[in-house]
């Protein structure tokens, strides 16, 4: 089978995944209004291309946090890889490595952080936390993976409650017996009652608040990045507290339904920003044109899910290499034919602010 876009993977894991794992990587909140916004905002959203500009020699590379990568997509974090292939993480980061971009692990991944790490040793990795009500839960996973070299910690802020993924309430969602949430292996083995998505139910904490943000500045000296806001106020907010970065997310759609999609906070939240931090964003991303429409609004690296999982669901590390690999080749040809060189004549005037 011939992969020529992102959608070939996502048909091929819908016919090869079982349908409970399937419904659980492409669930969104409620009616799923906002996971499938995420992808129909981009395609009303218009480009201004430039035209003899000679494009013969492009360069799609570009840096986040000081660090050079071959081009602005990295892997947003997402859960259970080991569902999709039985190398799991481990694949997903050897692709990354062998990309040489950034793969944003996830807290409830199905390899350990330390396996994850030893599987690609030279990749650049972010890590992905959530704060737990036994905030030394957060503490000792902090410690290991700055052990490990981890270069960021992203604290998802969006999820003081998991939202109702109804395919998941309705197919009665757990992990396989032979799975388990690996960065968590044996603390909870005492804990007794219901599980939701593969640790004890009521583990997270919704009371969670900006202060939590001091307490992990407090912990840890890895820069912090701030990933579910989506609003100016926020933003300023995130500033203000003194953050290093902000990725612009609504989960996938799989929080809020009816929220806005991210392409379109975007712009509000780079204006208030004003390059104090960086801005980086996920959703909806299935196409080279995606990325170029993201960094003209200002995005300095966008992040992929789903399409990862897809690709591991095809052909482990080697499917998440081809994924990267089209959009990286997609996006080095919007660049071109929108007389764009490198990534930093990417701006705003490529976009036609009027259909906005």
């Amino acid at each position: 089978m011939s992969m020529i876009c992102l959608t070939d993977f996502e048909e091929y894991a819908k016919e090869h995944l079982s349908k409970a794992t399937w419904d659980y990587y492409a669930a969104g909140a409620d009616e799923c209004c906002t996971r499938d916004d995420n992808l129909l905002a981009y395609k009303r959203i218009r480009l201004r291309p430039r035209i003899l500009r000679d494009v013969s020699v492009s360069d799609t590379r570009t840096t986040i946090l000081g660090t050079e990568i071959s081009f602005p997509v990295g892997i947003a974090p997402t859960a259970f890889h080991c569902l999709a292939w039985h190398e799991g993480e481990m694949a997903t980061s050897r692709a990354a490595e062998a990309l040489n971009t950034c793969y944003i692990t996830s807290t409830y991944s199905t390899c350990s952080v330390e396996e994850i790490a030893s599987a690609a040793p030279s990749g650049y990795r972010w890590f992905q936390l959530y704060l737990y009500r036994d905030r030394k839960l957060s503490e000792q996973i902090v410690h290991r993976v700055e052990t490990l070299g981890y270069k960021a910690l992203v604290l998802t802020v969006d999820v003081p409650y998991t939202g109702k993924r109804r395919d998941d309430i309705r197919n009665q969602f757990k992990l396989p017996p032979h799975l388990k949430v690996k960065n968590f292996d044996g603390v909870f083995q005492e804990t007794a009652g219901p599980e939701e998505y593969g640790i004890p139910a009521n583990t997270l904490d919704p009371s969670i608040s900006w202060k939590d943000v001091c307490w992990l500045q407090s912990i840890t000296r890895l820069p912090i990045i701030i990933k579910g806001i989506l609003t100016k106020e926020d933003a300023e907010l995130a500033v203000e507290h003194g953050v290093q970065g902000i990725i612009v997310s609504n989960h996938g759609g799989r929080q809020l339904d009816g929220g806005p999609a991210t392409i379109d906070c975007l712009s509000e939240i780079v204006d208030t920003v004003q390059g104090r931090v960086e801005v980086y964003m996920d959703g909806g991303i299935r196409t080279g044109s995606d990325v170029l429409k993201a960094l003209a609004l200002g995005a300095k690296c966008v992040f992929i899910g789903r399409p990862v999982v897809w690709g591991l669901a095809y052909k482990g590390e080697d499917g998440v290499r081809e994924v990267l690999q089209i959009l990286n080749d997609e996006f080095r040809l919007s660049m071109a034919l929108s007389g764009c060189r490198n990534v930093s004549e990417i701006n705003r005037n490529l976009i036609q602010m009027s259909k906005l």
